[in-house]
């Protein structure tokens, strides 16, 4: 019986990761069943009950299937909390090493969510940002640096979703955020200077997965005496090597395997 469950297991996996690779269009089901090497009748009855629960979606006319909202929330969550799980212990060494604030950040659809932080022993804190917290993507040291990492034609696509959001946040325009992108694959990092809370300032590195796509950012804030440009090359020295780290430990994804 358990070994039976293992099984089911791993055939539903294999299905979600075919549906994940199709494109817009959605994947018809025997492409599922040649991804997967199941057959057509196992296909179509585990797909029935991941339809059942919102984790597939049949799209019609072409009847072809596509991750459900449910997948997707929860690919999400998970996404969020190994982030977190990876990125702690960078935090805590960089908060030590400097005294300052220090947060981590991940992409999810046009905004970025902080997902741990870490808060060093100077005594003025610069807690901008909570774990969970939501900005549009651009906004902030660590979200700017997540957009500016993105395909142009991404970075247009994030922005024109935004624009009424972006509304709530002076200083984060199009236009400008446009600006912020080019001086931050110009200089290699981005720069806050005071946009979001006067006198605080911020700095943010993004680290990529192998596939060439943000992972998560790395970002800085401390009060604006403690900014200097010489303390900023430092600092920024620190969160690009640490960022350079994170990149060489991530896996690549391993492709869905045949199933019997």
């Amino acid at each position: 019986m358990q070994d039976l469950a293992v099984k089911t297991v791993d055939r539903v996996a294999a299905i979600l990761r075919a549906l994940s690779a199709g494109g817009p269009d959605g994947v018809a089901l025997s492409d599922i069943a040649d991804a997967t090497g199941l057959s057509k009748a196992t296909v179509h009855r585990l797909l029935t009950a991941l339809v059942s629960v919102g984790f597939a979606y049949q799209q019609l006319p072409a009847k072809h299937y596509r991750l459900g909202a449910g997948a997707i929330a929860l690919g999400g969550s998970a996404m969020r909390h190994h982030a977190a799980g990876v990125v702690q212990p960078i935090l805590d060494r960089l908060a030590q090493a400097t005294g300052d604030t220090v947060f981590a950040s991940v992409r999810e659809g046009g905004a970025a969510i902080c997902v741990a932080r870490a808060v060093g022993d100077f005594p003025i804190r610069t807690l901008t940002l909570d774990v969970g917290d939501r900005r549009p993507l651009g906004v902030g040291a660590g979200s700017l640096a997540l957009l500016a990492g993105l395909p142009d034609a991404e970075v247009e696509g994030v922005i024109a979703q935004n624009v009424k959001w972006l509304k709530d946040f002076q200083g984060f325009e199009p236009d400008m955020l446009r600006s912020l992108v080019a001086r931050t694959r110009a200089e290699g990092h981005a720069l806050n200077e005071g946009r979001i809370v006067s006198g605080m300032n911020a700095i943010g590195v993004v680290a990529m997965d192998p596939s060439g796509v943000p992972f998560a950012s790395l970002s800085l804030a401390a009060i604006r005496d403690r900014m200097t440009p010489e303390r900023v090359r430092e600092l920024v020295d620190l969160l690009t090597a640490e960022a350079r780290g994170l990149e060489a430990g991530l896996m690549p994804v391993p492709r869905a395997a045949k199933l019997g």
